[in-house]
C-alpha cells in the first residue's frame, strides 16, 4: 500500500500573516504589520525562495512553489508593493537575494518609559 507522500514544508498565508512548518517541527512565522523587507532569491534546484523579514532579522522562508493567489493578493497590501517588480525578480532569480521592498515607513522603536 502506497500513501501520499508528506510535503517538507507547509505555508499557511491569512490576514494576520505567514506561517511556514517544517518537515522536522520547526516553525517560521511573521504577522503582516511586521514585516519591513521582501528579498527574492536563493534558488534551489527546484524552487525560487521568498525572503519575509521583520526588523529584527527574523524571517519566514516561503517557496515560490507555495505561493498562491492570497499570498500575492496579500503582498499588494504592503504600502507601495509592486508586483511587477516581485515578477521580474522571479525571472532573473539567481543564488543572491534581490530585495524587491522596503517598507517605507519601518516601524519606531518603543519609546524608553518612566516607571514610578
Amino acid at each position: 500500500m502506497h500513501g501520499n507522500s508528506v510535503p517538507d514544508t507547509y505555508v499557511y498565508v491569512t490576514e494576520e500573516g505567514v506561517t511556514r512548518h517544517y518537515a522536522d517541527g520547526s516553525v517560521e512565522a511573521l504577522a503582516w504589520e511586521d514585516v519591513v523587507e521582501v528579498r527574492v532569491g536563493g534558488v534551489t534546484e527546484s524552487d525560487i525562495l521568498i525572503v519575509l523579514l521583520d526588523r529584527d532579522g527574523q524571517a519566514c522562508v516561503v517557496p515560490r512553489s507555495a505561493t498562491d493567489a492570497t499570498f500575492l493578493a496579500r503582498l499588494r497590501y504592503l504600502p507601495d508593493f509592486d508586483l511587477d517588480r516581485l515578477r521580474e525578480a522571479f525571472t532573473a532569480a539567481t543564488p543572491s537575494y534581490l530585495v524587491v521592498w522596503r517598507s517605507p515607513d519601518p516601524p519606531s522603536p518603543l519609546p524608553d518609559l518612566e516607571y514610578d
